[in-house]
C-alpha cells in the first residue's frame, strides 16, 4: 500500500487519512473523534501523542532497530555468573525450530485456535513435566513461578479455608512480593527463620509458628540462595499434622539428580519452565507450572485449563480436550471462577515439552550432574581466594553464596570491576538479605567451561589483591 500523509504509519493499520475518511463516510461519521463521543471530555488527551516519526522504509526501520539492540550488554559478549531466577542454560536447536513454527509462534498466547495439535502439544508438555516432578496433574503454563506459587497458596486456602501461609526468610524476595500482592488481603504471610550456619529452615521456629489457621507452608528447593533444603519430609510432616498443605517451588532442571518434592510429602509442586529450553530473553523468558496428585480436592481448585485424553464417541478412538472446563473462569460464570486467568505463556510450555522429550531421563541426569560438578569446582576455586568464603555449610545445586566481608571491598565495587572485564558477577545480596553483609550469589551451569571458571577466579584474585 502506498503511504500518503505525514502522520501515517506503515505499521499502524488504517492510519492513512484517505482510508480513514472513506471508512468514516461508510458509517456516517465525519471525524475519528465522533467514534469516541461517549468518552468524557475531561479524560481525553488534548494534544498529539509523543510518537516518533514513522520510518517508511523497511530497510531503514531494520537499521534503526538493530542500532537500539546493539546498546544491550549480552551474555554472548560477556561471561555470565548471574542467576537468581533467570538462568543461562544450553538451548538445543530443535527447541527454537519447533517454537518458531507459525502455528505456535503467531498464535494467541502460543495456543493456535484451530486445533492442529494444540491440545496434544500441551497435553504432551503436561505429561512430560508430570513425569519429571513425579506428579499426576500439571497446569497449562502460568506467567512464571511467582504466579504459580501465588496461585498454589490460594488453592491451599480454598481447600482448607485458612488465611495464613508460612514462608522461609530465605525466600526469593521479588517472588515473595508478587505472592504477597497476589494474595492480599485474603491471606497473610509469616516468615520462618533459618539456621545461620547451614541456611536450612529452623524447624523449632517453624513449629512455634504453625497453627490451625495456616493454610500452607511454602519452601523453595533448591532455595533462592542455592543450597538444598534437606529437611523436606520434616517440613511436610509439620504442615500435615495441623491439616496444612505442603507447597514446594522447585528448579525443574535439578530433578534429574535431586529427589522430586512429591517424594518428601509435597502436595503442590510449582516451578519455572525457563530452564527447560527457553532463552533468558533479558528476564522475559519466564513461564511457570503447577502440579498436584490426581485428587479431586486439588484438581477442582486449578484456576487455569488442564488438557487430558479421553475416549470419543467412536469406539477405540481417543481425543485431547479440556478437563473439568466449567471450573475455570472461561467455562463458568466469571464471578464464580476460581481466579481470573487470561493469556498465558503456552509457547514456552510447548518449548519445555520439546526440551524434555529431547533430553529424556538420561539427558536430564547428565545435565544435572554436569551442573553440580561445574558448580562444585567453581565454589572450591573461588573459596581458595584470600578473604572469600562459602557462606552456608549445606549441599548446593547451581548457585552458592560467596562471602566477601573479609575482603574490605563491597560487592558493588567487586561487581563493577568485574563488569569492566566483561564478566557479569553474582547477584548482590547485601540489600535483600542484610544479615549476610557483603555477600553475592554466584550461578554456574552446564554452559560454564573450566576455562570460563578459571578466568573468573583469576580476575577476582587480581581485583581483591
Amino acid at each position: 500500500m502506498s503511504i500518503k500523509g505525514l502522520n501515517s504509519h506503515p505499521y499502524i493499520p488504517n492510519s492513512v487519512k484517505e482510508v480513514q475518511d472513506e471508512m468514516l463516510k461508510e458509517i456516517g461519521l465525519s471525524s475519528l473523534e465522533e467514534l469516541h463521543s461517549e468518552v468524557p471530555e475531561e479524560i481525553k488527551l488534548k494534544r498529539e501523542m509523543n510518537i516518533p516519526k514513522a520510518i517508511h522504509s523497511e530497510y531503514a526501520l531494520k537499521n534503526h532497530i538493530e542500532k537500539l539492540l546493539k546498546k544491550n550488554v549480552t551474555c554472548e559478549d560477556n561471561l555470565n555468573f548471574l542467576g537468581y531466577g533467570c538462568y543461562q542454560h544450553y538451548i538445543p536447536a530443535v527447541c527454537d525450530e519447533v517454537n518458531t513454527r507459525s502455528e505456535f509462534l503467531t498464535a494467541y498466547g502460543g495456543e493456535p485456535y484451530n486445533d492442529f495439535g494444540r491440545f496434544q502439544s500441551l497435553f504432551e508438555y503436561e505429561s512430560l513435566v508430570g513425569e519429571l516432578v513425579d506428579m499426576d496433574v500439571v497446569s497449562v503454563p502460568t506467567f512464571d513461578l511467582s504466579q504459580a506459587a501465588s496461585t498454589a497458596v490460594r488453592m491451599a486456602s480454598r481447600i482448607n479455608e485458612r488465611k495464613e501461609a508460612l514462608v522461609p526468610r530465605t525466600i526469593h524476595k521479588e517472588r515473595f512480593l508478587v505472592m504477597k500482592n497476589y494474595c492480599d488481603p485474603d491471606i497473610s504471610f509469616t516468615f520462618v527463620d533459618y539456621d545461620e550456619e547451614t541456611g536450612l529452615l529452623d524447624l523449632e521456629d517453624l513449629k512455634s509458628k504453625i497453627n490451625e489457621n495456616v493454610c500452607a507452608i511454602y519452601i523453595e528447593n533448591p532455595t533462592a540462595l542455592g543450597f538444598i533444603e534437606t529437611q523436606g519430609q520434616e517440613i511436610s510432616d509439620i504442615a500435615h499434622n495441623v491439616g496444612a498443605i505442603s507447597i514446594v517451588g522447585v528448579d525443574p532442571i535439578s530433578l534429574g539428580v535431586i529427589t522430586p518434592p512429591s517424594q518428601y510429602g509435597a502436595d503442590i509442586v510449582v516451578g519455572d519452565l525457563q530452564v527447560l529450553g527457553n532463552h533468558m530473553n533479558f528476564g522475559g523468558g519466564q513461564s511457570g507450572f503447577i502440579s498436584t496428585r490426581d485428587e479431586e480436592k486439588f484438581v477442582m481448585e486449578y484456576p487455569s485449563r488442564l488438557f487430558g485424553i479421553a475416549p470419543t464417541d467412536v469406539e477405540g478412538e481417543y481425543g485431547f480436550g479440556d478437563v473439568a472446563y466449567d471450573r475455570t473462569s472461561f467455562g463458568h460464570l466469571r464471578e464464580k471462577g476460581k481466579e481470573f486467568v487470561g493469556t498465558q505463556s503456552a509457547l514456552l510450555g510447548i518449548t519445555a515439552g520439546v526440551y524434555l522429550s529431547l533430553m529424556g531421563p538420561k539427558g536430564m541426569y547428565e545435565v544435572g550432574q554436569s551442573i553440580m560438578q561445574n558448580c562444585q569446582y567453581a565454589a572450591k576455586k573461588l573459596s581458595e581466594i584470600k578473604g572469600v568464603n562459602i557462606r552456608f555449610k549445606s549441599p548446593f545445586f547451581k548457585e552458592f553464596v560467596l562471602d566477601f566481608n573479609e575482603t574490605n571491598k563491597t560487592v558493588n565495587e567487586i561487581n563493577n570491576e568485574l563488569l569492566k572485564r566483561n564478566i557479569f558477577a553474582g547477584k548482590n545480596l547485601s540489600e535483600d538479605y542484610k544479615e549476610l553483609g557483603q555477600s553475592a550469589l554466584y550461578c554456574v551451569t552446564e554452559i560454564h567451561t573450566k576455562e570460563m571458571i578459571d578466568t573468573l577466579v583469576e580476575e577476582l584474585k587480581d581485583i581483591l589483591n
